[in-house]
């Protein structure tokens, strides 16, 4: 069945007409870059241990997924978060060790 593109008029098969091309291999990479980005970045602002873990554990996340084999996730990208994994990790241990400080 075909029918009329309303932005150019012409006439497109409609199983076509709502289709989104697949994300290529840069995309997922930046998605898993700016997530990762965006959690350590709400880590360093977080006030409570809960808040601090749960954003930790994002971060843990985004890595992980850079495990899977054949998602066009490149060795450039893993090594990236294993970096902000890293930084994640000292600061979320530094303050765990403050707030024990603090306790006593």
């Amino acid at each position: 069945m075909l029918v009329k593109s309303r932005a150019s008029g012409t006439d497109i098969p409609l199983n076509e007409q709502d289709r989104h091309p697949l994300m290529s291999e840069s995309d997922i990479n930046t998605i898993l870059l700016n997530g990762a980005q965006i959690s350590l970045t709400k880590l360093k602002r977080a006030r409570s241990f809960d808040a601090r873990l749960y954003y930790y554990a994002e971060i843990g996340v985004f890595l992980e997924v850079t495990l899977s084999r054949g998602a066009g996730i490149t060795d450039a990208t893993r090594e990236e978060l294993e970096e902000i994994h890293k930084e994640a990790t000292h600061i979320h241990m530094d303050a765990n060790k403050l707030l024990n400080i603090l306790e006593e």
